[in-house]
């Protein structure tokens, strides 16, 4: 039950970033939202787990885990957030939510490539059923110009980034707890999207107001820090059941883009949705086989 409760929790949360996203970006520069979101999410986190967590494995890291960590933070955060947020700028909502969730699918296709075996048919099927879908549902918001190609695409490389950053985070053998890990690495990541964030974001007809910040705080404590805590949790209890619920987030994240910014609810969105579903089914059902193996 315990479980039941934590994976609902972290879906509904998990499937509320881009709404919140996308109600932040409206009158500012995606890079100062995502910017601001890695500080406000990263100091605190570290902050806290120093303060009140005891043992020898919290601790600073030291020697090679700084470039592990910066790796991944680059990957995981720098690129993958950075370019989410962007592409939130050309995209529906409920079309970023979709695509979060063909996530597991990417990571499977990758972590094959990783270790050198040949894809097998179910996890090509999956693939294709998770593009296939996100097209679909994409197919009326093009039409009504809510969603552009740019903005797919750019949600697309994503997607692909965020998947080599979690095959990169399996590959590593972490002597940190998972706190550290990810308090350092958002905070990292935002340390290295800093310059470009100076250099190149509008600042000038940015507005910075009320909505920005509740969307800012949003993502940065209820999203990246409580979403990633109930994520950990549950990855740690069961890794194939943990990804089960991401099968409830583009429902949960249609359903907010629908109620909160007015975004069409249509046939084809329910058969893109269904289509991305029957893709995670099938790559959660061949990576079981895998672990059973």
């Amino acid at each position: 039950m315990k479980n039941i409760v934590i994976g609902l929790i972290f879906a509904l949360l998990w499937a509320s970033a881009s709404v919140a996203t996308k109600l932040g970006i409206q009158e500012n520069d995606p890079l100062i939202l995502a910017n601001l979101r890695f500080f406000i999410a990263g100091i605190p986190l570290l902050l806290f787990t120093y303060l009140f967590k005891k043992g020898p494995d919290y601790r600073l890291p030291f020697g090679k885990e700084w470039l592990q960590l910066s790796l991944f933070a680059l990957l995981n955060t720098t690129l993958f957030l950075g370019l989410y947020v962007w592409a939130m700028k050309f995209t529906a909502a409920g079309i970023g939510s979709l695509a979060v969730a063909t996530n597991p699918i990417f990571i499977t296709l990758m972590s094959t490539l990783w270790l050198r075996r040949k894809p097998s048919p179910q996890e090509i099927a999956a693939l294709v059923l998770g593009v296939l879908g996100v097209a679909i549902a994409t197919y009326p918001l093009l039409d009504a110009g809510q969603t552009t190609l740019k903005g797919l695409v750019i949600l697309m490389v994503s997607m692909v980034v965020v998947s080599a950053a979690s095959v990169y985070y399996a590959a590593v053998e972490w002597r940190l707890p998972n706190l550290l890990i990810n308090g350092w690495q958002v905070l990292i990541g935002g340390i290295l999207l800093l310059p470009v964030t100076l250099c190149f974001a509008d600042f000038q007809n940015s507005t910075l107001d009320p909505l920005f910040w509740k969307s800012v705080l949003w993502l940065s404590v209820a999203v990246s820090i409580a979403g990633l805590i109930c994520w950990f949790h549950l990855l740690k209890a069961d890794t194939i059941r943990a990804s089960l619920w991401l099968f409830l987030c583009p429902i949960f994240g249609f359903y907010y883009a629908w109620v909160l910014m007015g975004e069409p609810v249509t046939l084809l969105t329910g058969a893109g949705t269904l289509l991305v579903i029957a893709g995670l089914l099938i790559s959660n059902t061949s990576k079981l086989r895998l672990k059973k193996r």
